[in-house]
């Protein structure tokens, strides 16, 4: 695993990245609505989405699209408008069903599935994957093992914290490489170090705490002479969606408090830091590891 402290002074690019998913497939709702309603549900993603589109273009940000291979076989229009605009496709797995749910077989199927529906609506090839709910973790020893199999160069898949929901708390802060005689590496999200602490600054998190803590951590992993990785989802700029009266409260609060403050958020956080692809960030990376 790589140290944690860098000297190098070059300030490396940031990697924002959006989970694209519907207002319904989120992990705090996995257990409220069942997945054989999906298609009778409002589908919202494509508005959604444009919604981030509009937002990168005018502040001229490039962005890796983190997408479930469910959404890209049913709005293959979409997929077509983010790469038509310069943003990387990646893969977010088929329908958000958590990695240490699965066995090894079953992933490698989720994978494929998932990287035909993606590949044939973006033309172009995936590389780049992100877990549901950043579910690799110690659970999953054979996970990286078949990302690298299948030919993947780089995972964004790994909060390196510990939270109710998901979490690996033991992983490195910086990227590092999962797998022996492998290139490919683990770009774990960034999270914000105070002391022996770590508080995470992406999605939910950076809707509900003060915009400085992400500006902390990014500032922190620049110190450092690595990229940041931030993350959301377009549902996080949807104040209008459906409730789900039925779901947990904790749930409930988590999803929806500060929709409406997203959008002016984000403006904000692409305006103060350089931003760019997830694939640049694992370029740079893969060349410090090398």
């Amino acid at each position: 695993m790589p140290p944690e402290g860098r000297t190098d002074t070059r300030r490396p690019i940031n990697g924002m990245s959006v989970d694209v998913e519907e207002w319904f497939q989120v992990g705090a709702f996995e257990k409220t609505i069942d997945k054989a309603d999906w298609d009778r549900l409002d589908s919202r993603v494509e508005a959604n989405t444009d919604a981030v589109l509009s937002l990168f273009a005018e502040t001229g940000t490039r962005a890796t699209f983190f997408t479930l291979g469910w959404v890209a076989h049913r709005h293959p229009s979409l997929i077509r408008r983010i790469v038509d605009a310069g943003h990387e496709m990646a893969s977010h797995g088929w329908d958000h069903q958590r990695v240490f749910t699965m066995t090894a077989d079953q992933f490698r199927a989720d994978l494929a599935r998932a990287q035909v529906a993606i590949e044939d609506a973006s033309g172009q090839p995936v590389t780049g994957y992100r877990a549901p709910s950043f579910s690799i973790d110690r659970r999953t020893p054979w996970a990286h093992p078949v990302l690298a199999e299948a030919g993947y160069r780089y995972s964004s898949s790994v909060a390196p914290l510990r939270h109710d929901h998901y979490g690996w708390a033991e992983s490195p802060r910086y990227a590092w490489r999962p797998v022996a005689d492998s290139d490919l590496i683990e770009l774990p999200v960034t999270v914000a170090q105070f002391g022996q602490r770590r508080l995470a600054t992406g999605g939910g998190f950076f809707r509900l705490l003060p915009a400085k803590l992400t500006d902390v951590a990014v500032g922190q992993v620049q110190r450092d002479a690595h990229g940041a990785i931030f993350y959301f989802h377009p549902w996080e700029v949807d104040p209008g969606q459906p409730r789900v009266a039925n779901a947990p409260l904790r749930s409930r609060i988590r999803h929806y408090s500060r929709l409406g403050a997203m959008a002016g958020k984000l403006r904000g956080l692409l305006t103060r830091h350089d931003w760019g692809r997830v694939d640049q960030v694992a370029a740079e990376e893969a060349a410090r590891l090398a």
